[in-house]
């Protein structure tokens, strides 16, 4: 019996660690409304509806955004903990120094977390939220 136990116990050890490597690496997804032309990894993406997917989770995700099926923007973000969940989801971007804007942090609706994107553009501090 104690055989038994024990090959039961490394089976289901085996099946919780492939569960957790699997979740690790399904991609998570989002929406994104830009307002006006925006930069995003050094592409400047039209004002409209976009989709984004990242993989991983804390300081290092890969994000990509999507307008319909296509890629049109890939960047480097890091997960990051929203005290307060917004009600709705939103972009917040930056007014760069040569007056162009640059996308610095998505955060969607009603979830405890935001992605937090890298400034490339120089920017000002002047931030603006768009829905």
């Amino acid at each position: 019996m104690n055989a038994i136990l024990k090959q039961s116990l490394k089976g289901i050890s085996l099946a919780a660690v492939v569960l957790v490597a699997g979740s690790a690496l399904a991609a998570s997804k989002g929406s994104l409304e830009l307002q006006h032309p925006t930069s995003v990894g050094g592409k400047e993406l039209a004002k409209g509806n976009y989709t984004v997917q990242w993989e991983g989770t804390g300081d290092q995700v890969e994000l990509k955004i999507f307008q319909g099926k296509n890629p049109v923007a890939t960047t480097s973000a890091r997960v990051v903990k929203m005290e307060h969940p917004m009600p709705n989801d939103a972009a917040v971007v930056v007014t760069n120094g040569d007056g162009t804007s640059s996308l610095s942090q998505i955060r969607f609706g009603r979830k405890n977390y935001a992605l937090e994107l890298s400034n490339e553009g120089g920017a000002s501090g002047a931030a603006g939220a768009a829905r």
